[in-house]
């Protein structure tokens, strides 16, 4: 009996210390992303549900500085300037304009997807793999909502850089979302302007505003 009382003990504390050595390794991420003036990436993305016969693969960008930033994902480029959100479709000739509510836990920015794990999730330490010669620790995240329809996330993070490598879901459907990180520039010139929208190169455009 004091075998396997000690044993649970052992096996308590070892899951302790893991979960530690997570949040220390989050919090690295976090700190580093917090530390830059503003951070582009060149990204890849991937879904595949093998039930459905689904695998689709797509490319995009995304320029961030504080909770503003620039993305071009699947033809869409989406600008947010801290307080308003257009979301321009050239094959719709359209161009949305939104309020954000930054407060809002629900609403998902690109700023947020480098900081998402910090609340909601259950989190240890997966498995470490060499891709291309650089250390990849995986971090294991379950969602505490019984509600989020992901079953498990893993995070991919170079123990080098401790820049986020890619990003790996799992839905209770079955479907596979990857985002792998081909590129990750920190401190970049950019215009001014960058995260201005400019109407008035859009004059064709159907304005579709949302209040």
């Amino acid at each position: 009996m004091k075998i396997i009382v000690l044993a649970f003990l052992f096996l308590s504390f070892a899951s302790h210390a893991q979960d530690k050595k997570a949040k220390e390794l989050l919090d690295q991420v976090t700190a580093k992303v917090k530390s830059y003036e503003n951070i582009t990436i060149d990204f890849k993305y991937s879904l595949q549900n093998t039930k459905e016969n689904i695998n689709q693969d797509s490319k995009g960008n995304v320029v961030m500085k504080g909770n503003m930033y620039y993305l071009n994902f699947m033809g869409i480029t989406k600008i947010f300037d801290g307080k308003k959100s257009y979301t321009i479709s050239p094959e719709d000739e359209e161009v949305t304009i939104s309020k954000v509510d930054e407060k809002d836990e629900n609403a998902i920015t690109p700023s947020k997807m480098l900081t998402f794990f910090n609340t909601g999730y259950k989190y240890s330490m997966d498995i470490l793999q060499d891709v291309k010669g650089r250390k990849i620790q995986y971090i294991k995240l379950i969602p505490i909502s019984s509600k989020d329809q992901r079953k498990e996330i893993l995070l991919g993070i170079d123990m080098q850089t401790k820049h986020i490598y890619n990003l790996i879901e799992m839905g209770k459907n079955g479907t596979k979302t990857t985002l792998t990180v081909n590129s990750f520039k920190t401190n970049q010139p950019i215009s001014k302007n960058q995260f201005t929208f400019d109407e008035s190169k859009y004059k064709s455009y159907y304005i579709n505003r949302i209040d």
